[in-house]
């Protein structure tokens, strides 16, 4: 954290030009990894199994509710005489 800090003081004091931007964006670019195209696939199933698993869920405790309160509002409508 204090490192991140300090960087950014340093960033107020000098301005690098775009010639030292691009530079230092590359050297960031050769330090970073990308993920195997086997981990996207891996994920992309996980998040498709998720997301069909969450709305089979959802719609469940949905049409649970609508059971319970169309009972409810029977016996409301029982007691009132309605």
């Amino acid at each position: 954290m204090a490192q991140a800090v300090g960087a950014m003081e340093e960033g107020k004091k000098k301005k690098e030009s775009v010639g030292e931007f691009i530079k230092n964006t590359r050297a960031e670019l050769d330090r970073t990894t990308f993920p195997s195209s086997e981990d996207v696939k891996n994920t992309t199933i996980i998040v498709v199994i998720s997301v069909i698993f969450f709305a089979i869920y959802l719609f469940l405790v949905d049409q649970g509710w609508v059971y319970v309160l169309e009972a409810l509002t029977w016996v409301v409508n029982k007691i009132a005489g309605a």
